[in-house]
This record gives structure tokens, C-alpha cells and sequence, in this order.
């Protein structure tokens, strides 16, 4: 048995090691050691079972050459562990078990082999489907027996490159089995300073978030809501008994959306619940009914529902009308930029340092997915990424719930 040496490691790389979770992901900016964590895990799970094996995988061939060769490499000496590399089967040959490692590439190729632990590095530079593929293989793959029985995990590493894998994976689609650590360039300290000067030099505002501060942000063009925080305007609020609701909505033929809020004891707003893809206005009132039927709705919609006619009499208003909903809009929709104004003043801290309008992103998946992707385009919120329908839903109720509006009634 081979004679082991301790290694000094960051706080971050320490965390993404010792966690046990069934997937763990460490997102972080540039040279904050994210592969040496994963490598260094790698070979933890060696020495912790000397009877199994490991995969290490990167995007390419290429990349593990000059990745995973030099960090291996490293780490084996610095740790006084014995290994051979056979680089025509990318595999390494230690005294406690084989390291696998493999390109994500071609998914196609992920098979003939079985392994106790897996780890993905840098995943958001793969294209997101075949990603998925990739990890449906890798999961096929990582099936051999622990001997103390535990879970088979498989961990990811990589700096973020927008709302892409690392994102969906353990954001989107969070999990108790999941969890996510994220640290920036700066936790590094071996790092130069004049290196995170370059970088800032270098990248705009957005770039710097994903490459030095390891955030999820969008890297095409600057967000629309740019002061929504999942985190930070996150709230478990849900909707009680008998709550009067206030419901921002947006009118399109089998696209209707609307966000749901309450309005708190001091005045704030709270968005508790959705509706999308509502075929028209009669099934949104359904729906609306059906899902709420002890409370009174006020509806705050897109003013051009005064003119639409979804019948041959009734305009979408009339409807709402109808359905004995109090309907408040303005003689028009308010400008744009005034919406969208009104909706990142509502985001951001108040004079008590607090949020002023909370969502609960759990009941508000695909707004909250909207608020964080929406970007512009030619100078206007980009209306082709299908973002646009709800977060106007959400905002026509912001923007009418802070300015004078006409109200009309069902009375």
C-alpha cells in the first residue's frame, strides 16, 4: 500500500469532497480549483474503496490531455500514490483502483465499463442535449457496488456559462439528493492579484459574474430584471384561506398567462402561485375559479383585452367582467420601459435593506425562470424566447398596483 501525504485545499474544494450527496456540483469562477477538487475527490474515493474504480470526464479528448493528464499527475505524486497512464485507453492503473477517463463528447462511447463514483468537469461546455444524453450513459456506467453499501454518486464541476446544465440540474430542477456549491476566483488566495485585474479589464459586468464570481447569469445580452435574485427574493409564502388576490395578467390566444399575488400588511407584493399556457380567456377564468373558489380576484391585465374578441360580443375584459372579477387596467398599456422599471425598483432592497416584492420560486417555476432569462434585443425585451408572455403578466399587476389606475368594476 502506498504511503499517503496530506494536501492543503481550499474551504470550497474541502465542502465539494466531503459531501455525499447522490449529485454535488462546485460552480465557480476562473482558477478557483474546481478540476483539482474533483480530481482530489477522485482519488479520495480510491483510497476510501480501494476495490472500485472511478470516471473523470471532460468534454473532450483534448481537454483531458491537458486537464485531467496534468492534474492527475500532480496530485498522485504530491500524495505519493504509484500510477501508470495508458494514454491509448485514457486510463490510469493505481495500486488502489483505475481512473476512467472518458470524453463527453460521444455519448455513444460511454459504455463497456463499470465504476463505483463519477465526476463531470467543465459540463456547461458541452451543448445542453447532448449533455443530458451524456449523463444518462454516465449513470448506466456508474454501477459498481460500494462495499459499505453507500450511494453511487455522481458529481459535477464546472464554470458557469449561463443558464445552461449546471443551471438546469441543480437550480431548475433542484433536489434533496442535490446540492450545489458555488465560490468565486477570489477564494483562491494563490492566485496573483494582477490576474483578477486582467479579468477585469477584460470582461463586461456579466462575464465577470459567471468567470470571477461563479454566478449563473446571461452571458448573450444584459437581463431585463436585473435586480431579481432567486435567492434573495425567494419567499415560502403560500396562499391562505380566504386572502383577496391580485392577479396580474397577459392575453394571448393558447398562450394566456398570469401571476398570482397577495399584498402583504405593508403594502409590499408577494407572487404565491402561476397559471401558463391557458388556451384562452374563458379557461383562464376557469382555471382561475376552479383553483380559487373562496377568494375574491382582482385582475390587473394587458389593456389591449378591451379590444380583443375572443366572441363574437365580448371583448377579454368582458369576460373577466363576466366572471364577477374587479378588473383594473389604464386606458392603455404603460410604456415599456416603465413596466420594466417598475418591476426592478419593486426587486431590489428597500430603505430596510429587505426585498421589497417576493416570489415563491417553487410555486413560480417558469415565471422565476423568465424573470432570470429574459434579455434584450434591440434595445426591447427579446419577445422570441417566449419569455415575455408572463413576466408582462407580472408586471401589469406591479405597475398597477403603484400607480392611479381606473378601475372596472364587475358592479
Amino acid at each position: 500500500m502506498d504511503d499517503y501525504v496530506d494536501v492543503e485545499i481550499l474551504e470550497h474544494q474541502i465542502e465539494f469532497i466531503e459531501s455525499r450527496s447522490t449529485h454535488t456540483g462546485l460552480v465557480a469562477g476562473f482558477g478557483a480549483g474546481k478540476s483539482k477538487a474533483a480530481t482530489y475527490k477522485c482519488i479520495e474515493k480510491l483510497k476510501e474503496y480501494p476495490s472500485i474504480n472511478v470516471a473523470y470526464y471532460l468534454p473532450t479528448y483534448g481537454l483531458i490531455k491537458d486537464i485531467a493528464y496534468d492534474n492527475f499527475n500532480t496530485v498522485f505524486d504530491m500524495m505519493g500514490i504509484s500510477y501508470s497512464l495508458n494514454k491509448t485507453d485514457h486510463v490510469y492503473e493505481t495500486s488502489i483502483g483505475k481512473v476512467i477517463l472518458r470524453s463527453l463528447m460521444d455519448p455513444e462511447l460511454i459504455v463497456g465499463y463499470e465504476v463505483g463514483y463519477s465526476v463531470i468537469d467543465e459540463a456547461d461546455l458541452v451543448p445542453i442535449k447532448k449533455m443530458r444524453t451524456a449523463l444518462i450513459k454516465i449513470i448506466g456506467r456508474n454501477r459498481m457496488p460500494l462495499p459499505d453499501f453507500s450511494v453511487n454518486s455522481i458529481d459535477l464541476v464546472s464554470t458557469p456559462e449561463g443558464f445552461r446544465f449546471m443551471w438546469e440540474f441543480f437550480v431548475k430542477k433542484k433536489s434533496p439528493k442535490k446540492v450545489l456549491i458555488q465560490a468565486k476566483s477570489r477564494d483562491n488566495p494563490f492566485l496573483p492579484l494582477t490576474y483578477f485585474e486582467t479579468l477585469e479589464e477584460t470582461y463586461s459586468p456579466e462575464q465577470l459574474a459567471a468567470y470571477m464570481d461563479g454566478e449563473f447569469v446571461n452571458l448573450t445580452s444584459g437581463n431585463v430584471y436585473r435586480n431579481f435574485d432567486r435567492e434573495l427574493n425567494h419567499t415560502d409564502r403560500t396562499l391562505q384561506k380566504g386572502e383577496r388576490l391580485h392577479i396580474g395578467m397577459d392575453f394571448n390566444i393558447t398562450n394566456m398567462s398570469a401571476v398570482i399575488h397577495v399584498i402583504e400588511s405593508d403594502g409590499s407584493p408577494t407572487a404565491v402561485d402561476e397559471i401558463t399556457r391557458a388556451f384562452d380567456t374563458r379557461e383562464m377564468i376557469r382555471i382561475i375559479q376552479e383553483r380559487f373558489p373562496d377568494h375574491k380576484v382582482i385582475v390587473y391585465p394587458d389593456a389591449s383585452g378591451k379590444a380583443k374578441k375572443t366572441s363574437a360580443a365580448q371583448s377579454d375584459i368582458d369576460l373577466l367582467k363576466g366572471a364577477k372579477f374587479v378588473v383594473r387596467t389604464g386606458k392603455g398599456n404603460p410604456f415599456v420601459r416603465d413596466r420594466v422599471n417598475a418591476m426592478n425598483n419593486a426587486f431590489k432592497n428597500n430603505k430596510t435593506g429587505k426585498r421589497t416584492y417576493k416570489v415563491n420560486t417553487d410555486n413560480c417555476p417558469e415565471y422565476t425562470e423568465a424573470l432570470e432569462q429574459q434579455t434584450y434585443k434591440n434595445g426591447e425585451p427579446d419577445k422570441t424566447s417566449g419569455f415575455d408572455h408572463i413576466t408582462e403578466a407580472g408586471g401589469y399587476f406591479i405597475f398597477g398596483n403603484k400607480k392611479k389606475r381606473t378601475s372596472i368594476s364587475a358592479t
